[in-house]
């Protein structure tokens, strides 16, 4: 039986911690890596500093099987990303051969200046990661995959990615959406969870068309599994009048 690996999502920048810019990248990532069978089990955030993130990727490069970083790769002074990843492994940066080679055949003659080149540093042993909207690869240093924060750029390297890790079970969901709220079924979908084991029950409450209702989420890797958590919650649901609705996804 292949064991379910997980992962953890490292989001590098001020301008996600101020508010200015809202992350997209995480909900790509989790689901590329739910497709992989890879179960995202951590994200965090932390600003440009050094040592903030230094000591981040410490933490989760030797808690989960992979960490993904985002943002802080590019060309401008706060762009700290790849000195930090160096930092934690005890690498030098080095500036990549192949990397000058693919910014010099992207930008025409004479724009290619020293703040585009730093685009081309990575940290030494490192696997260039293609980038084939921009030029600017990412890079891989084991466990570690060093990505851009530009939500276009890292969803067009995905399939660089995704190739380069174990293929396992898919984890997918099965959403039911209930028109009751989450209290008056807290203690019956906890029952629920504890008879069902081999899957994961999340409970998020929500509001639309001025009705409050809860979504509630089936997630694993075992198709009978989740479809007998499933089929539970419904005869749960219907045991007590609730109108629902049923969605599976990836």
């Amino acid at each position: 039986m292949t064991r379910s690996r997980s992962a953890a999502v490292l989001v590098i920048g001020n301008e996600i911690l101020s508010g200015r810019t809202r992350d997209a990248n995480l909900q790509t990532l989790a689901g590329a890596l739910a497709r992989r069978g890879i179960r995202l089990a951590e994200a965090r955030v932390v600003e440009d500093r050094f040592e903030a993130i230094v000591h981040a990727l410490n933490a989760l490069r030797s808690t989960y099987d992979f960490v993904f970083t985002t943002g802080g790769i590019g060309p401008t002074h706060d762009d700290v990303t790849t000195e930090c990843v160096a930092a934690a492994f005890g690498r030098s940066v080095v500036e990549d051969p192949e990397a000058v080679r693919r910014l010099v055949e992207y930008y025409p003659a004479g724009q290619l200046n020293d703040a585009r080149l730093k685009m081309a540093h990575v940290v030494a042993g490192a696997e260039l990661i293609d980038n084939p909207v921009s030029a600017a690869p990412g890079f891989r240093v084991e466990n570690v995959f060093v990505l851009p924060g530009v939500p276009r750029i890292l969803e067009a390297m995905l399939p660089d990615v995704v190739a380069r890790l174990p293929a396992g079970t898919p984890i997918a969901s099965t959403a039911v959406m209930a028109w009751v709220r989450e209290s008056e079924i807290a203690t019956a979908l906890g029952e629920v969870q504890a008879s069902h084991p081999g899957v994961d029950i999340g409970s998020y409450p929500f509001a639309r068309d001025g009705r409050l209702g809860t979504s509630l989420v089936v997630r694993g890797t075992d198709a009978a599994a989740r479809d007998a958590a499933t089929q539970a919650i419904r005869a749960m649901l219907e045991a007590r009048a609730v109108e629902y609705t049923v969605d599976s996804a990836p």
